[in-house]
């Protein structure tokens, strides 16, 4: 059951529903000398070192309205990173339309300020090269838990804007229950048809994408490839005019490679 602004239910108690997304991005380039590979390396530790990791984190706390309680976080050697936000409930107020609505989020934490309590935001770097191939892959996963009136697909479109992104794979659940005045367990508290109804149009146009929604368990799945990519933003150091048609041709399939078996979840080869 789904409720809409107009037809609010009084609860029983607290909004108890936990609503998790999970966004796992990629971005791939091409390095083809173990010096490029350690110069792409430092400059994704660079890029996404902890310090600016926790600033987006703290603008997805304030776009989904908490309070920000504790802050971890890490770099490691050799490379990536770690940070961890435990959040509370925000000053309580009567949910803005814009909430409930299937529709992408702010681009900015503006003041969205909604009541949520005993939740968390996660993200941890995964930086890595294929041993003999010239691929290097930068992988972020990020985990954001609520629990009260908004989702954090609120924040998605924040979250993609944040991030140069090859492949993306978001999953989003709503776990658990809460109750009516009369009893009467609510397993949903918003509309949703979709993940991609939370991306822009103008991202979706850039983007291949297919969806796994399992709707009677409130499951939902999206996986997104870049359709189109300029091969001089996948390499490091140099530019495609450096190479051969065969070079280009080279790295460019193996490029698609790597996105292809990302995206599809298996070896190609």
């Amino acid at each position: 059951m789904s409720l809409t602004p107009e037809e609010r239910i009084e609860l029983h108690g607290f909004n108890n529903l936990t609503k998790s997304l999970s966004f796992n991005m990629y971005d791939i380039c091409f390095t083809r000398t173990k010096e490029e590979r350690e110069a792409y390396l430092q400059y994704i530790d660079e890029q996404y070192n902890a310090d600016r990791l926790t600033n987006i984190l703290k603008d997805v706390s304030d776009i989904i309205g908490a309070h920000v309680l504790n802050i971890a976080k890490q770099d490691y050697e050799p490379q990536g990173a770690s940070v961890t936000l435990l959040v509370s409930e925000g000053p309580i107020i009567e949910a803005p339309k814009e909430a409930f609505e299937e529709s992408p989020g702010p681009l900015h934490p503006d003041s969205v300020v909604m009541h949520l309590d005993k939740s968390h935001i996660t993200v941890h770097t995964y930086p890595e090269y294929h041993p003999d191939e010239g691929i290097s892959t930068f992988r972020a996963d990020i985990d954001v838990s609520t629990c009260g009136e908004i989702s954090p697909l609120k924040a998605l479109n924040y979250l993609i804007h944040s991030f140069d992104t090859d492949i993306m794979i978001l999953d989003y659940r709503v776990r658990g229950f809460t109750r009516d005045i009369n009893g009467h367990k609510l397993f949903i508290d918003h509309e949703i048809n979709s993940i991609q109804n939370f991306i822009p149009e103008e991202i979706k146009k850039q983007f291949d994408m297919i969806d796994v929604n399992i709707y009677q368990e409130n499951i939902f799945h999206t996986k997104c490839k870049l359709k189109q990519f300029d091969l001089n933003n996948y390499l490091f150091g140099y530019t495609e005019d450096a190479l051969s048609h065969q070079e280009r041709n080279f790295i460019t399939e193996k490029l698609t490679e790597e996105m292809n078996e990302i995206f599809y979840g298996k070896n190609i080869k």
